[in-house]
């Protein structure tokens, strides 16, 4: 028998930002990388959440660090990715996770404030990221970025829900050309799209019973996601499994766009 080949998929040795990392879908990605052997950085705003998911993901046995940070405050960005760095020794794969939905409103009515406050956390914030962690991983000879987005973003829209639609469709446009421009440095950039998973912040809309008789039959397995539901893919694309695939959009929602 020949020699056991190291896994793909395994993390030992990689450093892993997750911005919004302490609750929902960022959680449930953050403790599958750190399951996987990765050193895990969670950014998030409540200090509250990021001690607790501190304390859940440390059990995993790997170097989890939390810090404080708004995505959308690019010298907040730029301060945390430095103490990243500087606990961790280098970063070799970030997933931009860190969003907000907003308050649905009809479009006519849609304040130009709320535009904009949507807009600076879920598509400023995701340039910030990428771009802090772009200039380090030219430094070190590539890396992976990776970007939360939503099917609502290419394949469905909900009512009263632009600026979230339109940031989502944002982020697509900014994963291709990132990935472009960013090939030449070994980096690969690809956005992950997820369907209705369940977490806090899509709980108001998933209970509601019109909503849930109208989508859950079109789920292949009748039921909403978990935030585990998107750890698998979170470590292929943060390994050296996906070392070839870069300017993608990998749909994670039950078969709901096929069905």
């Amino acid at each position: 028998m020949g020699e056991a080949q190291d896994s793909p998929f395994d993390l030992h040795g990689k450093a892993v930002v997750v911005t919004g990392g302490n609750s929902g879908i960022g959680f449930g990605m953050a403790r599958a990388l750190a399951a996987a052997g990765a050193d895990v950085a969670i950014w998030g705003t409540s200090e509250a959440k990021n001690a607790a998911a501190l304390e859940a993901l440390s059990a995993c046995g790997a170097k989890v660090i939390a810090l404080r940070c708004d995505v959308g405050d690019e010298h907040q960005v730029r301060l945390a990715f430095d103490e990243t760095v500087e606990a961790f020794g280098r970063v070799d794969a970030c997933f931009a996770n860190a969003g907000v939905s907003g308050t649905l409103a009809r479009f006519e009515e849609l304040p130009l404030e709320q535009w904009r406050s949507l807009m600076r956390i879920n598509l400023d914030g995701v340039f910030l990221t990428f771009q802090a962690a772009a200039r380090h991983m030219i430094a070190a000879g590539g890396g992976s970025l990776v970007a939360v987005s939503s099917i609502m973003g290419t394949h469905r829209v909900i009512d009263r829900s632009a600026p979230y639609a339109a940031s989502t469709a944002g982020l697509t446009g900014l994963v291709r050309a990132a990935a472009l421009d960013l090939a030449r440095h070994g980096i690969r950039v690809n956005a992950i799209l997820p369907g209705f998973i369940e977490t806090a912040m899509t709980d108001t809309m998933l209970s509601k019973e019109r909503f849930a008789q109208r989508s859950l039959p079109r789920l292949l397995g009748r039921r909403w996601g978990t935030p585990d539901d998107l750890g698998g893919v979170a470590v292929y694309l943060a390994s050296d499994a996906s070392r070839y695939q870069t300017g993608s959009e990998i749909v994670i929602d039950g078969g709901f766009v096929v069905s």
